[in-house]
């Protein structure tokens, strides 16, 4: 084999090279390639998905504001009912004391 019968198989061989890279790039797009109704498709959702991670946090913010306002309802119930307790308390040791006197009284 000769210096020009080498070129020429060496040229053949890397245009049959560049043939299959070619054909093989051609054909995974072929089945890759996306079309416009599956376009259509992926921005409907994409849109969709948007819209409910916009409830989502709508309901997050919701329930925050729901939980503090309960938070402090109870904190507002548990403040009247321990000033409820300490006034119950003070009567009764009060109508104690009256009674005390009273008996003091009769008594005497």
């Amino acid at each position: 084999m000769n210096r020009t019968e080498l070129i020429i198989a060496t040229a053949v061989v890397l245009f049959i090279a560049f043939l299959l890279g070619w054909f093989s790039h051609w054909l995974i797009h072929r089945f890759v390639r996306v079309g416009q109704g599956e376009m259509n498709d992926l921005d409907n959702m994409a849109q969709q998905l948007h819209e409910a991670e916009e409830q989502r946090d709508q309901a997050i913010s919701y329930y925050q504001q729901r939980e503090s306002e309960l938070t402090n309802q109870a904190n507002q119930t548990d403040a009247e009912l321990r000033a409820a307790m300490e006034g119950l308390r003070e009567a009764r040791q009060e109508a104690e004391e009256l009674r005390a006197f009273i008996e003091r009284q009769n008594a005497g």
